[in-house]
């Protein structure tokens, strides 16, 4: 039989010790109770498999104890045997409504005791297991879901849960920004792949929480390149100008930090079309026009500096200081005017 940790509760003390005895011949763990009151402090401060309760006592009888058992979500799940010399029809269905989970009278069998104390362990047991099951999947599903929300950003998120799809959709206005680090392929030649990984860990959490900090959303690494939109699923004034003041704070950063980095920022706006791609494991990413752009400048751009296309700069030119650099030719775009940004006015 399974052993448990049970609670008995009755004002007449012979009738308690002679119980109470019995059951740690069984092998169980006994606490008494003289009353209602005590044996509901006891339960709160302990835990107990069962609890084997007399029905008439003084200051709370059985039935008063029962009921707040019952009614108490963090106790309600303790099994309760009824003990009583009332042997009324009436107070067994009471009993039963109020949630006992059985009733015995006195005197009683003490096989049928057993019996009964055995059968009420093991549904406790079994309800015990299930709710560890519970739990344990609940931890899983959260870490599943919180795992999601770093992969995805939180609206694409709810809509990939709800739908079990993505919508790709067509943004007009969006800043892309591209941030590369310079001559990382050498420096990477001459290091142990620890030391780089945890320098490149340590750049990419500063730039994730600038970032966020100016309210731009991170797409993805690329290597060592930092991609990040503005405007893209949430509506902002200035994209492009937000994503001049995170790439400036980029620039400024780097070259603090131990590995003594320069980086270049390339920052181009229009419209993209953005979309969840994959299976096995998702990538949330923008596609288009806009996007290339985005990279090239960034290629064409000078180190520790923010470098901007002529319409981005367009949108920025009156509280921004910088200078053109002339016409620069892109692979698949012709010429285009790229501008340094400097500071603000």
């Amino acid at each position: 039989m399974t052993a448990g940790r049970l609670l008995v509760v009755d004002d007449n003390e012979m009738n308690r010790d002679m119980l109470s005895r019995r059951l740690e011949r069984q092998g169980h763990a006994v606490t008494m109770a003289e009353n209602g009151r005590q044996a509901l402090e006891k339960i709160r401060a302990e835990p107990f498999d069962l609890v084997l309760l007399d029905i008439m006592m003084p200051e709370l009888n059985g039935y008063e104890v029962l009921e707040q058992l019952k009614n108490d979500g963090a106790l309600r799940h303790i099994p309760v045997i009824m003990i009583s010399a009332v042997d009324e029809i009436e107070s067994v269905v009471r009993c039963i409504e109020l949630g006992a989970e059985d009733y015995l009278s006195k005197p009683f069998s003490p096989v049928l005791l057993k019996a009964r104390i055995g059968a009420s362990l093991e549904k406790k047991q079994l309800r015990d297991q299930e709710e560890a099951y519970r739990l344990q999947i609940e931890a899983e599903k959260k870490r599943a879901d919180d795992l999601l929300h770093v992969i995805l950003p939180d609206s694409v998120v709810e809509e990939l849960k709800a739908t079990n799809a993505v919508k790709p959709r067509r943004y007009e206005r969006v800043a892309v920004m591209f941030c590369d680090i310079v001559e990382f392929t050498s420096y990477c030649d001459g290091r142990e792949p620890e030391e780089v990984v945890a320098h490149l860990q340590q750049l990419v959490e500063i730039f994730e929480e600038l970032a966020f900090q100016h309210g731009l959303e991170k797409i993805k690494t690329i290597g060592d390149a930092f991609m990040t939109t503005a405007g893209l699923l949430k509506p902002v004034e200035h994209p492009v100008l937000d994503c001049v003041k995170c790439g400036l704070e980029m620039v400024a950063r780097a070259p603090t930090l131990p590995a003594h980095w320069e980086v270049r920022v390339g920052i181009h706006v229009g419209p993209v079309i953005a979309g969840v791609v994959g299976h096995r494991q998702y990538l949330f990413d923008v596609w288009g026009d806009t996007v290339n752009t985005a990279q090239r400048i960034e290629a064409f751009g000078l180190p520790n500096a923010v470098s901007v296309s002529g319409g981005a700069w367009k949108e920025i030119a009156s509280v921004c200081r910088g200078e053109s650099r002339g016409l620069v030719e892109v692979k698949g775009k012709g010429e285009l005017e790229i501008f340094r940004v400097d500071g603000f006015v």
